[in-house]
C-alpha cells in the first residue's frame, strides 16, 4: 500500500485504526496476530507499510493513528503522539554499524551515507563521532536503506551507516565493520540501545491507548507462543530476505523490551534524548514527556 501524504484525523471507534509500520521482519512478527484479527477485543487495523524515514515524516505531519518511528524523532512529535510502553525495538548487541570498503578507515572529513537524519541510528552515529572522530566527519548523504551498502562498495561514499539485517549481510558486499554504534553506546552508558518506538495519537483518549498497548502485548506473546503462525506474513513482506536472516532479525530486535519497556528501557530513551539534546542534535524534552496515560 502507498503511504498517504495527507493528514488524517483520529479514527472513530467504529473505523479501523490507521497504522503504519515497516515491512521488516521484527514489525511484521510483532503485529501479525493483531493485523490478522487473532487478538480478541483488539481494534481493527488498516495497515500501511513504510520505511522508518517515511513514518518519521508522517508522525511529524500528524498523520495516522499509530506509527512505528525512530526514538530520535520523539522530541518533534510528542505534542500530538504518546509513546506506547511496548511494541518497539530496543536491545543489546543490535546497534547500527558504520561500514567501509577498507578496514580501519579514518572518517575525518569523509562522506557518510545515512538512512535518515531523524533516526536513532543517526543520533548514535553523531554521539560516537563526537567521541572518536575528533576532526569531525564530512558530508552526510541521506540514501534509502537498500542503497547504502552498494554505494559504499562502489566508492560513491566513503562510509555507510546501516541498520537491521545489514548486520548479517554486509560481508556479501565486501565491506568491513568499522564501528558498532550499539557497542559504543552500551560501553559508555550500560543501557540497552533504543531504536524504534510505537507511538499513538493522544487524541484517541486514555482508554483507547491502554487498549492499544494491551493489544500489542498480546500480539507479541501470540507470536512468541507460535512463531510459525507469523512466518507467511513475515516472508511476504521481507523482500526476498533469506528466511534464516529473517529469523536472526526477529531474534535480535524482538525481546523483553518489546513486551514492556520497563525501567531500563525508559532510562535508555531518556539517556539518548538527554545526551543528544546536550549536543544540540534534538530539542530538549519536558520531564514528563515520556509518561504513558
Amino acid at each position: 500500500m502507498t503511504p498517504s501524504l495527507s493528514s488524517s484525523a483520529p479514527s472513530p471507534s467504529s473505523a479501523p485504526l490507521r497504522i503504519a509500520y515497516s515491512p521488516c521482519p521484527n514489525d511484521t512478527f510483532v503485529f501479525d496476530a493483531w493485523a490478522h484479527g487473532r487478538v480478541a477485543g483488539a481494534p481493527e487495523l488498516d495497515v500501511t507499510f513504510a520505511d522508518i524515514d517515511i513514518t518519521n515524516g508522517m508522525a511529524e505531519r500528524g498523520e495516522f493513528d499509530v506509527l512505528k518511528v525512530s526514538y530520535a524523532v520523539l522530541p518533534w512529535i510528542l505534542d500530538k503522539f504518546t509513546l506506547l510502553p511496548c511494541g518497539g525495538a530496543l536491545g543489546r548487541g543490535c546497534g547500527p554499524l558504520v561500514l567501509t570498503k577498507e578496514p580501519g578507515a579514518d572518517l575525518t572529513g569523509k562522506t557518510v551515507a545515512v538512512p535518515s537524519e531523524r533516526s536513532t541510528a543517526y543520533l548514535l552515529f553523531r554521539l560516537w563521532a563526537a567521541d572518536v572522530v575528533p576532526g569531525g566527519v564530512g558530508e552526510i548523504v541521506v540514501l534509502p536503506f537498500h542503497e547504502i551498502m552498494p554505494a559504499v562498495r562502489d566508492g560513491k561514499v566513503d562510509a555507510g551507516l546501516v541498520i537491521h539485517e545489514a548486520r548479517f549481510t554486509y560481508q556479501d558486499y565486501g565491506l568491513h565493520n568499522l564501528a558498532d554504534m550499539g557497542a559504543h553506546w552500551e560501553s559508555t552508558t550500560g543501557l540497552p540501545i533504543p531504536l524504534g518506538a510505537i507511538v499513538a495519537k493522544r487524541s484517541l483518549g486514555a482508554d483507547a491507548l491502554r487498549l492499544l498497548a494491551e493489544s500489542i502485548r498480546r500480539s507479541v506473546r501470540m507470536a512468541w507462543d507460535d512463531p510459525e503462525a507469523s512466518r507467511p506474513y513475515v516472508q511476504e513482506h521481507a523482500q526476498e530476505m533469506d528466511p534464516k536472516v529473517a529469523d536472526q532479525h526477529i531474534g535480535l530486535y524482538v525481546n523483553e523490551f518489546t513486551a514492556d519497556l520497563g525501567e531500563d528501557g525508559y532510562a535508555a530513551i531518556r539517556g539518548l534524548l538527554t545526551r543528544a539534546a546536550a549536543e544540540g542534535l534534538v530539542p530538549a524534552l519536558p520531564a514528563d514527556a515520556l509518561n504513558f496515560v
